[in-house]
Parts: structure tokens; C-alpha cells; sequence
């Protein structure tokens, strides 16, 4: 991959001396392609879970839709207890609901 934008025309203002420039860097940019491998093509197992850190709402919210879409979820929480900062809240709003 070469930058021709970036590395040539935005920052040489003589059009020839662009044109040269760039031409280099595409010729290197070729001949670097030229010694590149092929990478070879591993198969893994892979387990369907996913590691959900802070239980607060927004934690207990994505590990509640991963879960009813299938997935395991492992869900981390520092404290002893989940809730975030809701658990310290008496009422929300707009519906004055209680939060615990």
C-alpha cells in the first residue's frame, strides 16, 4: 500500500517533483508486494461466551442481550455487589420508580 495523497501531493508543491515522487514510492511499494508470504490459514476452536466486565446497568443490560441471544456470558464485578451506581439510588427518573 502506498500514499501517494499523503506522502506526495499534499506536501510537494512542484508537480514533477511529485510525479517523480511518487513514482518511486509506488516502485517500492511493488517490490515490497513482491517479497510478501502467504499467511497461513489456521482453524481454532472457538467457544461461544463473552467476558462482560462492571456489573453496573449498562453491564447488567449487554450481559442480559448477549444472554437471550444464546451466548454464555462470565459477568466481573469489583464490589461484592452489582448495580453500579443505580443500587445507590432511591428513586429514578422520569417514573420515580424505585431502582433496586
Amino acid at each position: 500500500m502506498v500514499n501517494v495523497r499523503e506522502h506526495c501531493a499534499w506536501c510537494t508543491e512542484d508537480n514533477e517533483e511529485a510525479l517523480e515522487k511518487a513514482k518511486i514510492l509506488v516502485n517500492g511499494g511493488i517490490n515490497r508486494a513482491k517479497c510478501l508470504e502467504a499467511i497461513p490459514i489456521r482453524t481454532v476452536p472457538v467457544e461461544k461466551a463473552t467476558l462482560v466486565v462492571g456489573g453496573g446497568i449498562a453491564g447488567m443490560n449487554a450481559a442480559l442481550d448477549l444472554a437471550n441471544g444464546g451466548i454464555k456470558v462470565y459477568l466481573v464485578e469489583k464490589n461484592t455487589t452489582i448495580g453500579g451506581r443505580m443500587s445507590q439510588l432511591d428513586r429514578t427518573f422520569p417514573t420515580d420508580d424505585c431502582s433496586i
